[in-house]
């Protein structure tokens, strides 16, 4: 079949990267947000364009060929040239752009930070548009090269000398309490911070799933009464006697009307760094460099504001 340069788009990178990553057709389109017959058919255009099947099933992966481990590093080079050249020369207006930005985020950054940062936009923005995505961390430096994603914002423990981090602040967990819970009368110590029962947050933060990890210490042991979702935490601590682990700032947003006591802990856990992250192969996308310089400033401005509220109540 005849083809042109024209038909290997940034769609069908895309997808070469993904199934690339992933070895999955399944969880490529999960990432891409394609349907499976849409994978498939892009799968497709791929293989009639360079005449391989380019990824075989092998015991329920999808496994480069020799063609495909060939073609990986050329097309990722070519991938680059073309964002950079789409890149170049374009003027952004934030007061006019239209633009979709996707940004990953923890569920836990999502409820903290997120209405802040739609709030602020709508003022200065008012036309653009912002697509939540599932933070990933095992995919995300990926899905940020590949550019499907374009920022990634919340505590997120990956490495990659490609991403560029603006920092907006570093934050500690608290043990949540009711304002009337016993505890509160006294001082946490490892003593009574082991009678105490735990409502544990589930949430997608790869941050709160290594202090889990740090509480495995026989002298920190959590007694876990309940799992759940983070978000319904802060009703169980307020009607019971279970306790729950909150970051401090977002404790603090929580705690308004006072119905909580924020103990600080007997002993250290992993220290959390809020950051928004951006990919160097985009340095040169003004709209990008843009969102991710608003969104960290619109961020810094709401700790302030958390932190002087709690301060002045």
């Amino acid at each position: 079949m005849s083809q042109t340069n024209s038909d290997l788009d940034l769609n069908l990178l895309r997808v070469f990267f993904a199934i690339w990553d992933l070895r999955s057709l399944t969880a490529a389109g999960e990432r891409l947000g394609l349907t499976q017959p849409a994978i498939s058919h892009a799968l497709r255009r791929l293989r009639e364009r360079f005449g391989d099947p380019l990824f075989v099933r092998v015991a329920n992966r999808m496994l480069p060929t020799d063609a495909a481990v060939r073609l990986h590093e050329p097309l990722d080079l070519a991938f680059e040239l073309l964002n950079r050249t789409l890149q170049s020369g374009v003027v952004f207006d934030a007061r006019v752009t239209e633009r979709t930005f996707r940004i990953a985020m923890s569920d836990i950054a999502e409820f903290h930070l997120l209405p802040q940062l739609v709030s602020e936009l709508s003022r200065i923005s008012p036309f653009v548009r912002v697509h939540i995505v599932p933070l990933l961390p095992e995919s995300l430096a990926s899905s940020m090269r590949s550019g499907e994603i374009d920022l990634a914002i919340g505590a997120i423990s990956v490495s990659d000398k490609e991403l560029t981090s603006i920092e907006i602040m570093k934050d500690r967990y608290v043990c949540l309490a009711r304002a009337n819970h016993p505890i509160v009368k006294s001082k946490l110590t490892r003593a009574n911070f082991a009678q105490l029962r735990f409502f544990f947050a589930r949430t997608t933060s790869s941050i709160h799933q290594q202090v889990e990890k740090s509480l495995a210490d026989e002298t920190a042991r959590l007694q876990i009464a309940v799992r759940g979702h983070f978000t319904a935490a802060p009703d169980i601590v307020r009607h019971s006697d279970l306790v729950a682990l909150f970051p401090r700032h977002l404790a603090l947003q929580l705690n308004h009307t006072k119905e909580f006591r924020l103990l600080d802990l007997p002993f250290e856990l992993p220290q959390m760094e809020i950051k928004v992250h951006s990919h160097s192969r985009f340095a040169n996308d003004t709209g990008i460099k843009w969102m991710a310089q608003t969104s960290a400033d619109i961020l810094r401005k709401n700790v302030r504001n958390i932190r002087a509220s709690a301060v002045t109540g």
